[in-house]
């Protein structure tokens, strides 16, 4: 059942001029852009009240997308499971301050199987990261370690493997390897850069990569990369 957004105090929030009608024009501009947001419209409150209380401390996200929260952030990230909305098992690689892997996790609460594997080295980070997952219920497990470190011992336990603003695809792909060769995902999110990042990944037997236009930007792109068929 889809829930109705609740009223916001008539107060400026973040900083500058991010005012409650700019907050409100973003969220509505989220939930058309991505409507599965819909569904965990409390929780993804709960979110956005702790990252403003933990952003000065610690500079989870840049200060500029503040008042673009909602599209920048929980709507790029939410786009993955319109993507793929039967995966229920995922690992987030460098999650940071959440995205994509925590909004993943809360669209998918409350679905029997559902489990995120937040996998983030930066321990005030990761203590983030446990606070939203402990306030909002999220099927989230955080991992304070390496990516070479968390990532192999999910081997055939993970449908998907994500990952945003971590690292060149050629290097997402070499991390997600032994995932992506027992059939698992990788869902990439790219920025305007991700044809040259493409193009170095090269051709390859082993590997398919498939491309969708992103809800957020249409410059952008989200690059699937999955074992390739048996010729």
């Amino acid at each position: 059942m889809t829930r109705s957004p609740s009223p916001r105090p008539s107060r400026k929030r973040g900083e500058g001029a991010d005012s409650t009608t700019t907050f409100d024009a973003d969220r509505a501009a989220a939930l058309k852009l991505c409507p599965a947001l819909s569904g965990a419209l409390e929780e993804l409150e709960t979110y956005e009240r702790l990252l403003r209380q933990w952003q000065p401390k610690i500079n989870l996200i840049s200060g500029q997308t503040l008042p673009q929260l909602w599209t920048r952030h929980f709507a790029d990230s939410a786009q993955l499971i319109n993507l793929f909305p039967d995966f229920m098992r995922w690992a987030d690689l460098g999650s940071g301050a959440g995205f994509p892997g925590m909004v993943v996790a809360l669209l998918l609460k409350g679905r029997p199987g559902a489990a995120v594997h937040l996998i983030e080295s930066d321990q005030r980070k990761a203590a983030f990261l446990r606070a939203v997952s402990r306030e909002t219920g999220a099927p989230a497990q955080v991992h304070l370690a390496r990516i070479e470190q968390a990532l192999p011992p999910l081997v055939g336990q993970i449908d998907a493997i994500c990952a945003r603003a971590l690292a060149p695809l050629p290097q997402l792909v070499d991390l997600s390897r032994e995932h992506l060769l027992k059939n698992a995902v990788g869902v990439f999110l790219k920025g305007e850069d991700w044809a040259d990042e493409l193009t170095a990944a090269g051709r390859t037997d082993i590997f398919q990569y498939n491309c969708f236009e992103s809800r957020t930007n249409p410059a952008a792109r989200v690059i699937v990369v999955s074992k390739a068929a048996p010729k």
